[in-house]
């Protein structure tokens, strides 16, 4: 009797081989165009051009809007890194007008001397000021710093040997631009358009300095002390000197504002230092966005070419001008650079989302 074998175990079929997934690494995002244009580069450039392209009243425009950013931003070091708010800040550019102002024609001294010195004259009151003001919050911080303005001012005002009183320091000369002339482009320039330039490259060089500074540590810690003053005080940070610190740097810089204005304007006047200056420049800071370092110079551009642009067209230009501030801060919360970031957001995110 035969027996079949018996059938040999099959092998297993092999399970088929997971599939791979390829995965492939994201490309990355590429920045805005807008974003890659060195923008700071450009417009000093620009600005630089004017005296070339422009008129004598474009350059004459362009600089008030150059020394008026420097002011605007020397205010914003106060009121959007530290958190102060003052309605007197006035003071220590008139301050630093009346000191190179009262060197240059007095007593002879040159440019290169007294430009600095209006600076330290600026900051050595802003120190003695802010001493007291720093003692104070809020409101009662505002009203001191006002209050100092207006001694600013009645010294001005009444100090006719040293001031000018009423009649202010008129004809403040103009530096020796002499050297200038082996520059380029500049032989042909009148004395006015090659102050405008120098002026220009001392804005840019004080802007460049702000913004290092408020960049720094020390910047930062200034800025914890406008969200949190208590925090920081927890945390160990003297808050009053830091403060104090922050109102002498920006008087200083004030005053080296002041010192380029009694050049540019041709002269100092107790006006220079009343509290309704303060004012504008406060509407400046806050037009342009208190929270963005190029919010200032873009708010004094913008109150400058309005106020020349109203001006032209009516009489009544200050109730113009008045509503136009009004409609533009209504609709600009944060400030004109801060309405256009908000733009370029909601553009990004249309093109990535299409809605």
């Amino acid at each position: 009797m035969s027996t079949a074998a018996a059938p040999l175990p099959r092998r297993p079929a092999a399970e088929p081989a997971p599939r791979l997934a390829v995965v492939t690494a994201a490309a990355p995002l590429r920045r805005p165009i807008a974003s890659r244009i060195p923008w700071t580069l450009v417009v000093f450039l620009a600005m630089a051009a004017v005296p070339w392209v422009g008129s004598r009243y474009d350059t004459f425009l362009a600089g008030q809007i150059v020394i008026d950013a420097l002011f605007a931003v020397s205010l914003n070091l106060l009121l959007g890194t530290t958190g102060l708010v003052s309605f007197g800040h006035v003071a220590y550019f008139g301050v630093g007008a009346y000191v190179c102002g009262i060197l240059m024609k007095t007593y002879g001294w040159p440019f290169s001397l007294a430009f600095p010195a209006a600076g330290f004259g600026a900051a050595l009151f802003a120190l003695v000021s802010g001493f007291f003001c720093v003692r104070l919050i809020k409101l009662y911080f505002a009203m001191l710093t006002l209050a100092f303005s207006q001694i600013v001012w009645a010294i001005a005002y009444k100090w006719n040997d040293v001031t000018g009183g009423d009649q202010g320091l008129p004809e403040i000369p103009y530096p020796d631009l002499d050297w200038m002339s082996a520059i380029p482009g500049c032989a042909d320039l009148s004395v006015g358009a090659r102050f405008y330039l120098l002026s220009l490259v001392l804005v840019a060089v004080s802007l460049a300095i702000v913004h290092r500074i408020i960049r720094s540590p020390f910047g930062r810690v200034l800025t914890t002390i406008r969200d949190n003053p208590e925090r920081a005080a927890f945390l160990g940070v003297n808050v009053r000197l830091y403060q104090l610190a922050a109102f002498v740097i920006a008087g200083g810089f004030a005053g080296l504002a002041g010192a380029l204005y009694g050049i540019f304007s041709r002269g100092v006047f107790a006006d220079y230092v009343f509290w309704s200056k303060s004012a504008e420049i406060l509407i400046m800071t806050i037009l342009g966005g208190a929270g963005y370092f190029w919010g200032p110079p873009v708010g004094a551009a913008a109150l400058v070419w309005l106020n020349q642009a109203v001006t032209d067209y009516t009489q009544y230009w200050s109730f113009v001008l008045g509503v136009i501030l009004l409609v533009l801060l209504f609709c600009f919360p944060g400030g004109i650079v801060g309405g256009l970031v908000a733009l370029g957001r909601r553009l990004r995110h249309f093109r990535r989302n299409g809605t």
